[in-house]
């Protein structure tokens, strides 16, 4: 090869080179960088949670009433009332409020002015009677989001109800009653066992969940559960002989249905 066809070759190498150098552009202006997560709100998270059903007290896919209590005692609330208390259970969180269910009979000493809400969290709140159903032991209270804050909400759980389960229980079940104790923040715990899920008990006026039990004064308007942490009746009264009388759940649904309209 010829000293020209070398100086040939090398001339194109050192062009292909310069072809691929990068080649000097102008500046961009300097921007900020995209918003890949932007922030949200507690009231919007709120509200997500409401739509995707996740402010429900877990259930558990087997039995177990220890795990089930721990699960559900939070949804349990003292009901303050002056000279008188009785039991609730927070039924829903709703975008304006959070409704509580009690007995017809426990609203009947409830006064606004006086009456209260303690929670077993520490707080307490007022509340506004929103109706009693006429047919069953069943009365709600509302509690304003404002009242508790988005914060506060967001720790809270409603209880689980499921109209299936209540159709399927039987004698035999094992539950549990959750009701206020004799102090602000304690919970009263009561094993129970179910005897019979439609009792017609004259004092009531009409079918009620009957069961082998034991419950105290104060622990009326608390819930029910069977050992996966299902509500499966509101406590509405007993006795000395171990038994016990809950509304069931399914009325307690059709009751709130009725009131609230949901």
């Amino acid at each position: 090869m010829t000293k020209s066809g070398n100086i040939y070759k090398l001339s194109a190498v050192i062009i292909a080179v310069l072809c691929v150098l990068p080649q000097k552009t102008l500046a961009a202006e300097p921007s900020l960088p995209p918003h890949l997560i932007q922030s949200v709100s507690g009231e919007a998270v709120y509200r997500g949670m409401l739509a995707l059903d996740l402010l429900h007290s877990p259930v558990l896919e087997e039995a177990d009433a220890q795990q089930a209590v721990e699960n559900v005692s939070g949804c349990v609330v003292r009901i303050d009332m002056g000279n008188a208390y009785g039991s609730g259970v927070i039924f829903r969180l709703t975008e304006d409020a959070l409704i509580i269910a009690t007995n017809r009979h426990v609203l009947d000493y409830w006064q606004e002015d006086v009456g209260v809400i303690r929670f077993p969290q520490g707080f307490y709140a007022g509340a506004q009677v929103l109706g009693s159903a006429k047919d069953c032991d069943v009365g709600f209270l509302k509690v304003e989001n404002n009242e508790l804050g988005i914060e506060t909400l967001l720790t809270l759980r409603h209880v689980s109800v499921d109209e299936e389960v209540c159709q399927s229980l039987s004698a035999g079940e094992e539950a549990f009653c959750l009701g206020a104790g004799e102090t602000a923040q304690e919970i009263e715990y009561q094993e129970a066992v179910v005897a019979e899920t439609e009792k017609y008990i004259d004092v009531f006026g009409g079918e009620m969940l009957y069961l082998n039990g034991f419950a105290k004064e104060g622990m009326s308007g608390g819930g029910i559960f069977d050992g996966y942490g299902h509500l499966i009746g509101l406590l509405a009264g007993g006795t000395w002989r171990n038994e016990v009388a809950g509304v069931p759940a399914d009325q307690v649904l059709s009751a709130y249905r009725q009131i609230v309209g949901e």
